[in-house]
């Protein structure tokens, strides 16, 4: 007799549970999937091959975060008039919400000077990377909405400073994926845990495949930054397979009882990943593989950019083993860059450790052909204010400030948009940070309206609602 048929239609899961052949025919389909071009996306996998909406001009995202807010006017924005009318008062109408209150013009203490073919000013704090100028799209004309860390972090990394979103490199990895299963998609090397912590690399309503990996944190020196429990000294790889294929049928009879559970999906897949990077994660890190040139290239032989050094090569291994998206934060829970006093002490540390190895990973990447399709982005959460903080700082300025970008289909020693003359307030050619992220998607070939996700009954996306592709930028 055959057995009564199912109350309600059966699962996917339950199907293939109860179904004793065809198991070879589904791998194969699997296997032929992940090769074609127009396979459907899966949310549940790290592993995409989703159409793109146009072609892309970059693979990946290398994001060099300068936690605390670097200052434009002290950087790569120069201001002729603030020199000139130092100690007197701003002109203009100020903001009529500030961080706190500040006094009078305060000119910048360092010289800018122009570097390269395009004659791209930098100033005196980046001589190094002041000789890859005609590398650099440089935006002036940035401004944001929230003067406050915490909410200008979260803003910057997910769009959003009143709510838990996904992050950025999370919506990256969730519209293309990884090039490399062995390793995340998306790993962020000594991110700061303050200032919204976890949710800026969080996966939030995303699938959990999508979040950020961190190795180590700011607090951690970057040549003691690794994966934890990435060797299991009890258990050889064989029975660690054994144990997780009894794993991986437990939770999926579960799955079979209760449907589709995105939470427990994103641990079986966190599981398998866990056990394949236990090679390819050591192997990554292990920067002793590198030449001596290359090392001394990122600054690795002194010890003041031998902890950033350490960092941004670690990005270019990752980038070049496929991983999507990787974030490299400077920060230190002493100076970091957000100098309301003591500007002059504060940049001029904070720029010691960045610049040689910001410069080694660019001329790096260049040699090994990896910048052509390498996006990097370099900023902060906000900039400064051109009116001085007591007596030689400056206070937060999310109205007006600089970003800059490399590699990855932009222009070339090519400046775009402006602040007014003291640098106050971005003036010409806008740019949003909403407008960041789409133009960042654009570049990877993503239309950001189109990157959704349907969440407590309505779509998400990076960009809110908001949000125009910066075509000026593109090369």
């Amino acid at each position: 007799m055959s057995p009564p048929l199912p109350s309600t239609p059966l699962s996917r899961r339950t199907l293939l549970q109860r179904s004793a052949a065809g198991f070879g025919h589904l791998a194969l389909l699997d296997l032929l999937a992940r090769q074609s071009p127009a396979a459907p996306p899966n949310p549940q996998s790290p592993i995409r091959n989703p159409q793109s909406h146009f072609p892309p001009r970059a693979k990946r995202v290398i994001f060099l975060f300068m936690k605390g807010g670097p200052s434009h006017v002290d950087t790569f924005d120069p201001k002729p008039l603030l020199t000139r009318d130092d100690g007197g008062k701003y002109p203009f109408e100020e903001p009529r919400i500030k961080f706190a209150e500040t006094g009078k013009l305060l000119k910048s203490p360092w010289q800018f000077r122009q570097y390269g073919q395009s004659g791209l000013p930098v100033s005196d704090l980046f001589p190094h990377v002041a000789q890859c100028a005609d590398e650099l799209c440089v935006i002036r004309s940035m401004h944001g909405s929230n003067p406050a860390h915490g909410g200008a972090l979260l803003k910057l990394h997910t769009g959003s400073d009143t709510q838990v979103r996904p992050s950025m490199g999370s919506w990256v990895l969730y519209g293309l994926g990884t090039e490399n299963e062995n390793l995340p998609g998306f790993i962020t090397i000594c991110p700061t845990l303050a200032h919204g912590g976890v949710n800026n690399w969080g996966a939030a309503f995303l699938p959990a495949s999508c979040q950020g990996t961190p190795i180590g944190n700011a607090a951690v020196p970057s040549d003691r930054a690794l994966v934890k429990h990435i060797r299991n000294p009890a258990l050889n790889p064989a029975t660690q397979r054994e144990q997780l294929k009894l794993l991986a049928q437990l939770n999926h009879d579960h799955l079979a009882l209760t449907g589709a559970d995105l939470a427990l999906e994103g641990r079986i897949s966190s599981f398998e990943l866990a056990f394949r990077m236990q090679a390819a994660m050591p192997e990554a890190q292990d920067i002793d593989s590198e030449t001596p040139a290359t090392k001394k290239l990122y600054g690795l032989d002194n010890p003041v950019t031998a902890n950033f050094g350490r960092q941004c090569l670690m990005a270019r291994r990752f980038a070049e083993r496929g991983v999507r998206f990787i974030q490299v934060t400077h920060s230190d829970s002493e100076v970091q860059w957000d100098q309301h006093s003591n500007l002059y002490k504060g940049h001029s540390k904070n720029a010691a450790e960045v610049d040689r190895p910001i410069a080694a990973l660019l001329k790096d990447l260049k040699q090994r052909g990896l910048l052509e399709d390498t996006l990097v982005l370099w900023g902060g959460e906000f900039g400064r204010t051109p009116t001085a903080q007591g007596k030689d700082g400056r206070d937060h300025n999310p109205h007006g400030y600089t970003m800059w970008l490399a590699g990855g289909g932009v222009k070339r020693g090519h400046i775009h948009g402006s602040t007014d003359d003291y640098g106050y307030y971005a003036q010409e050619d806008k740019v949003h940070l909403h407008d960041l992220h789409a133009t960042l998607l654009a570049l990877l070939g993503i239309q950001h309206e189109k990157l959704t996700h349907r969440y407590a009954g309505r779509d998400f996306r990076l960009t809110d609602v908001s949000g125009r592709i910066v075509k000026e930028l593109f090369a």
